[in-house]
């Protein structure tokens, strides 16, 4: 492999990316990789995927359904998160230790 051409793809790829991070799409590869596998990236990383042949950027469909699905699974999280914390305090309606002991005889 020419590292210089390496490189090369690598820059160009980054440079086409905007942001921060960017939403990939796997590609199947030779050694197992799944296609279809959407996540997000910081561009560097997301750069040499591209240059590498593993993944693509994703559509504006398909980074806006990915980011909605994390959201989504994100507050259900939170929701069973908030669920498992409730704390139940049970008061009983008549303190049985209170009770008056009239007319019993030792």
């Amino acid at each position: 492999m020419d590292l210089r051409s390496y490189y090369k793809k690598v820059r160009e790829a980054e440079a086409t990316l905007t942001g921060n991070e960017s939403v990939l799409v796997s590609l199947a590869t030779s050694e197992g990789g799944k296609d279809g596998v959407r996540t997000e990236a910081p561009n560097a990383i997301a750069a040499r995927l591209i240059a590498e042949g593993r993944a693509r950027i994703a559509t504006e469909a398909e980074a806006a359904e990915f980011r909605h699905a994390l959201s989504a699974g994100r507050e259900q999280y939170e929701q069973d998160e908030a669920a498992r914390r409730v704390q139940i305090v049970m008061v009983p309606a008549k303190d049985a230790r209170k009770t008056p002991r009239t007319g019993a005889k030792h």
